[in-house]
């Protein structure tokens, strides 16, 4: 599977922030899209940065509350992770645990397309594997 039919299935909303937004916001937005991390983004289109939910606690952790009042981009992971819509699922999986990412922006063209996270790639699999195992089963039965 392509990570082009993945987006297809779950959409290609993807929730963005401006680098210099505060924390808070960025907070905010997490909580509103009910997501784990949020692209950073001037133009909503282009990928400036990404900002997790693990960015911020550690963040919390090192900087202390006073932090939420900061901009994202104090921060936020700048050298980013992505792939095309053309990348395999299990190519994607490879990246993901190589680099330990959980959410990695689709991009072509320097456009932002779509974000796939962990789970949108575990899922993926699953239904993969379900869909070779009734194939299975229906060449045996069929036999």
């Amino acid at each position: 599977m392509h990570i082009s039919q993945l987006l297809r299935r779950k959409g290609a909303g993807v929730a963005t922030v401006d680098a210099a937004a505060s924390v808070r916001t960025a907070l905010a937005l997490l909580a509103e899209h009910g997501v784990g991390a949020l692209v950073v983004s001037a133009d909503g289109r282009s990928v400036d940065g990404i900002v997790s939910e693990r960015d911020v606690v550690r963040a919390l952790h090192e900087r202390g509350a006073g932090l939420l009042a900061d901009p994202v981009s104090s921060v936020m992971t700048a050298q980013v992770h992505t792939c095309v819509p053309g990348a395999g699922v299990e190519e994607l999986a490879r990246t993901m645990t190589q680099h330990r990412v959980r959410h990695v922006p689709v991009v072509e063209g320097g456009a932002l397309l779509g974000i796939v996270s962990i789970g949108d790639v575990v899922k993926a699999r699953l239904d993969e594997l379900e869909e070779e195992r009734a194939q299975l089963v229906d060449y045996i039965q069929t036999g």
